[in-house]
């Protein structure tokens, strides 16, 4: 009985590996209906969204996954947020995402490169000192050295697993308080 070979198809190398780049303004209306896929059309009832309020973004820290057709595939952003101390201290931090990567292309690395992509540059303009996000505490822990060691006293402007809030950087506050929106960081 002869062999049958094996039927293959070829993967398209831009579809496996996007390219990591800059967010630009131009990317941000698909950026917009990308995170309306990721997270829902309520999104913005999210803590992580009351967290950072109307402020802008960090320039220079968002980024975009494009496909081979330089479309984003996947985003990251990060903005300026602030711990008000119970004790009358402002402490301000980094918030990291939402990273958000297309339903279809989950699974495969994306959303890692693009944490890779706004922690080096977060690193590069200084800012990574005092840096926050809400998300899965084994997976931040095991690559980018998050945890929940500092967080405990802070308190948010809705619900939140508290396993969930995660900080690293030399600067991030051991103390208690409200984390809400922050002044404006250089870019």
């Amino acid at each position: 009985m002869p062999s049958i070979a094996p039927i293959t198809t070829p993967v398209n190398a831009a579809a496996a590996r996007p390219t990591i780049a800059p967010l630009r303004p131009a990317h941000l209306p698909a950026v917009e209906a990308l995170l309306d896929r990721a997270f829902g059309p309520g999104r913005h009832g999210r803590t992580a969204y009351l967290v950072r309020g109307a402020a802008p973004a960090i320039e220079g820290l968002g980024f975009v996954a494009l496909d081979g057709d330089d479309r984003p595939v996947g985003s990251i952003q990060c903005w300026p947020v602030a711990l008000s101390g119970d004790d009358g201290t402002a402490h301000p931090l980094v918030m990291i995402g939402p990273v958000a990567v297309d339903p279809d292309r989950q699974q495969g690395g994306i959303g890692r490169q693009l944490t890779e992509a706004a922690l080096a540059a977060a690193n590069r303009l200084g800012l990574d000192g005092a840096m926050m996000l809400i998300g899965d505490p084994e997976y931040y822990a095991r690559f980018f050295g998050f945890s929940a060691a500092r967080t405990a006293g802070w308190r948010l402007p809705g619900p939140v697993e508290r396993h969930r809030l995660l900080a690293r950087g030399e600067c991030v506050p051991d103390a208690a308080g409200m984390l809400g929106p922050g002044e404006a960081m250089p870019g």
